[in-house]
């Protein structure tokens, strides 16, 4: 895996999967200098964090009251960024609806990092179900910063 100056994840709103996995990542130590972000492909207005993700994570001692959505922009797609999506669904979108996709780094997370499943939308779901989905980011986002720490 090369070194990217920045790691944007992306879900479709941007409040929920992405900030989560942002706020889990920032949690990490990695070996280089690399900015952290979340972003939504679809996010008609700046929205705060769902409160049920919120919730989960400040129940995981992380404070994320603050950050609000934001929308996936064409200068976001250049070769010194990692964009990660959740869904092989959203990764398409992306190279569909971006020029620059096809020279950016556009991933799903869980298949870089050699795991099957995506990581399923807790959205509309129960407080348990994005307590599992944080489980498994944090498990998720552990074997991605490995992978990074491993790079020369």
């Amino acid at each position: 895996m090369k070194r990217y100056s920045k790691i944007i994840f992306v879900c479709d709103s941007g409040t929920s999967r992405a900030p989560m996995a942002e706020a889990i990542m920032k949690e990490y130590t990695i070996r280089y200098p690399v900015e952290i972000e979340s972003k939504g492909l679809v996010v008609l207005f700046p929205e705060p964090l769902n409160q049920k993700a919120e919730a989960v994570l400040i129940s995981n001692g992380i404070n994320m009251s603050e950050k609000m959505s934001s929308q996936l922009e064409e200068e976001d797609l250049s070769p010194d960024n990692l964009l990660l999506t959740f869904e092989a669904a959203q990764k398409e979108k992306i190279l569909e609806d971006f020029a620059e996709a096809a020279q950016a780094n556009v991933e799903v997370l869980t298949e870089l990092v050699g795991d099957e499943l995506e990581i399923i939308n807790p959205y509309g779901g129960t407080l348990q179900s994005y307590g599992l989905c944080y489980e498994t980011l944090n498990k998720t986002v552990q074997k991605l910063v490995t992978l990074i720490n491993e790079t020369e």
